[in-house]
């Protein structure tokens, strides 16, 4: 199952609400990719591959503006990145919430709309309803009032899903979304996925569910320490891509940690 199911055909005319230009991030001193050059657009779906170590996570990160940039351009919307933009939607990797956690799963979706408020954070009628409807987006009404630990990880999964929509942005990054997943649960977040590309959002996914993504998206991303290379799934199935499975070994770096919180609080 991919998340990557038919959206809109993206409109080649339109401003990428992404635009990279010959970027490099660097982790530790070492370089973990160099020479990206992308352009995302409404209603489109790039995937990201790569070992683990390439930079994906970073590469968000970067995009999150959490991360600096070693050479090169990222301009979100038009702008340079900046920490806490509510016009970008994220979901990092699957977190699962222990069952002891007092929050309950509207509690968490509010957290997106409240969580980067200076003092103590008071809800207003739009925080409410932006609420209910990004929980409605998700058919999450039959979790907005249990606690998140008593939740799957695929409840909790859609929950987030609706924490990173709640402000409606125009782009959504989801990292590894259907990690850990059982097969009805991956089933769910991709079509919640699709429905918002079917709205006209640009949808930014990292994955190891190689072979559908190829089948899926619009274009593919491979990140290396080489280079980059970007291209459609044909592209990529006649330079081999699907042969070569992106999961970690023994030889691979680690992800820089996740030791900076992404804009709004994710449990």
């Amino acid at each position: 199952m991919s998340i990557a199911a038919a959206g809109p055909e993206p409109a080649a005319t339109a401003d990428p609400v992404i635009r990279i230009r010959g970027l490099s991030l660097r982790a530790g001193g070492r370089r973990l990719f160099h020479g990206l050059d992308l352009d995302v657009r409404p209603g489109e779906l790039v995937a990201i591959l790569g070992r683990n170590g390439s930079g994906k996570t970073t590469l968000f990160r970067a995009i999150l503006g959490l991360e600096p940039v070693a050479t090169g351009s990222i301009t979100v919307l038009g702008a340079a990145p900046r920490r806490g933009n509510p016009r970008i939607g994220y979901v990092p990797q699957q977190r699962i919430v222990q069952r002891h956690a007092p929050l309950l799963g509207r509690d968490l979706v509010m957290l997106g709309r409240t969580g980067t408020r200076f003092g103590l954070p008071i809800t207003r009628a739009a925080d409410r309803h932006a609420v209910a409807a990004a929980i409605d987006a998700v058919h999450g009404h039959d979790l907005a009032s249990r606690p998140l630990g008593e939740l799957s990880g695929g409840q909790q999964q859609r929950l987030r899903i609706a924490q990173a929509i709640v402000h409606e942005p125009p782009i959504l990054l989801l990292d590894e979304p259907l990690s850990s997943l059982d097969p009805a649960a991956r089933a769910e977040i991709t079509a919640l996925a699709a429905a918002q590309r079917g709205r006209g959002v640009a949808v930014v996914v990292i994955t190891h569910d190689v072979d559908d993504e190829l089948r899926r998206a619009d274009r593919i991303v491979e990140l290396s320490e080489h280079g980059c290379w970007v291209g459609t799934p044909a592209e990529a199935r006649a330079r081999g891509i699907h042969d070569h499975p992106h999961h970690p070994d023994e030889h691979d770096h680690p992800e820089v940690p996740d030791h900076l919180d992404p804009p709004g609080p994710v449990t």
